[in-house]
């Protein structure tokens, strides 16, 4: 995720040149960097304050996400978010939050970057925390009212976390 923030910032390093060059686009402003800049590494880096429950929740996820990824996180138009839990080894892998995803700290950054799908980036972060317990709490990982925020959610051990290996290459830092 750090890498998206290097290329991004490589790109707007070299956009004047161009821009001077094609007499279009204009640098972009301090403000406008920092509000791009809000990834969250695995460890919890850069998450924010907030706080949520499944039980907060469950009806934004009914009023927000329901409707692309089924009632109960099973899939719809958009992806399934639930289940899959023992697939992976199996020549059909279901790859879902629960089942695949390393980190719940992904989840946060997912949301808050990304959805809902026709306004992203709309949420606050007490509703990122809230639809992060949600989901985690469809998949078993966390309990109803177990309350998530930035010191406790990198501590959620996903069940896939030790099925991904490091990247061996020497420029690439690991988390």
């Amino acid at each position: 995720m750090r890498a998206r923030s290097c290329v991004l910032v490589l790109l707007l390093v070299c956009m004047p040149a161009h821009s001077a060059q094609l007499g279009v686009g204009q640098a972009p402003s301090a403000e406008l960097l920092r509000a791009w800049d809000i990834d969250i590494s695995p460890n919890g880096a850069g998450l924010p304050s907030g706080s949520g429950d499944a039980v907060l929740g469950r009806p934004l996820y009914a009023q927000l996400c329901a409707a692309c990824h089924g009632g109960a996180g099973e899939g719809g138009p958009m992806d399934r978010l639930v289940g899959g839990m023992g697939t992976l080894i199996s020549g059909k892998p279901v790859k879902t939050v629960g089942s695949f995803w390393p980190y719940a700290t992904t989840l946060f950054d997912y949301i808050r970057r990304a959805m809902p799908f026709n306004a992203p980036q709309t949420l606050t972060n007490d509703q990122v925390y809230a639809l992060c317990a949600y989901v985690l709490y469809l998949n078993g990982i966390v309990a109803e009212t177990d309350t998530l925020d930035a010191r406790t959610l990198p501590m959620v051990v996903m069940p896939n976390r030790s099925g991904f290996v490091p990247d061996p290459r020497p420029d690439v830092r690991s988390h």
